[in-house]
């Protein structure tokens, strides 16, 4: 099995990508390979509204010139997700929202891509607008049909500059129990397969409220 983690930090090797090896290191020990993208310091542009995914339906985003149809195959091989992001103004950072946009976007109308693998959000923040933006990142893996395990705590881990998360000893705790969680729900599903029959896909019904 194998888990793939998005580091939306600007900061290849900050307070989120430290949170993130805290979850991985607790996937590695129970022999999950683990591999960490990082997002946040390349030029991603925002999803343009084109649609030409979901008419041409063949897993990519037509915007050129950066790496995300790249990371929404490294999506699709995963078992598992983690996304983690800095919080700036109370939210996810932009080329991490920009990036989630145009891969969920893809993912979702090319059947469901995502759908029943498992998915973590974590956040890294100073001060204040954890919450707000561990609601945003976990927004995309609800819409997406992923399971989310969870921790004895909201995900998030507080620090300021680089390595200062490792002394939120809270934090640290939190991010341990969802890495062991995660292992744990991973193996379920892997031994799940083939003797509970998931529920069926179902398309998407929209309702419009202008009448």
């Amino acid at each position: 099995m194998k888990v793939v983690a998005f580091n939306g930090s600007p900061n290849k090797e900050g307070n989120t990508w430290h949170a993130l090896k805290m979850v991985t290191a607790e996937l590695e020990k129970e022999g999950i390979e683990t591999e960490i993208v990082h997002v946040g310091n390349k030029a991603v542009r925002g999803c343009v509204a084109c649609y030409q995914c979901v008419k041409n339906r063949n897993e990519q985003c037509v915007l050129p010139g950066d790496e995300v149809n790249e990371w929404i195959q490294k999506m699709k091989q995963a078992d598992g997700i983690i996304l983690g992001s800095p919080v700036h103004y109370s939210a996810i950072g932009g080329t991490m929202k920009s990036f989630l946009d145009r891969a969920f976007f893809v993912t979702g109308v090319n059947d469901s891509m995502l759908r029943h693998k498992v998915g973590a959000s974590v956040v890294a923040v100073r001060r204040s607008g954890g919450l707000p933006t561990f609601d945003q990142l976990n927004n995309f893996l609800n819409y997406a049909e992923m399971l989310l395990p969870t921790s004895n705590y909201w995900n998030v881990i507080h620090g300021r500059t680089p390595g200062e998360v490792v002394q939120d000893l809270e934090g640290v705790q939190i991010m341990r129990v969802l890495g062991k969680n995660m292992a744990w729900l991973l193996k379920l599903v892997e031994h799940g397969k083939g003797a509970v029959t998931p529920p069926e896909r179902e398309n998407k019904t929209y309702f419009s409220f202008i009448h």
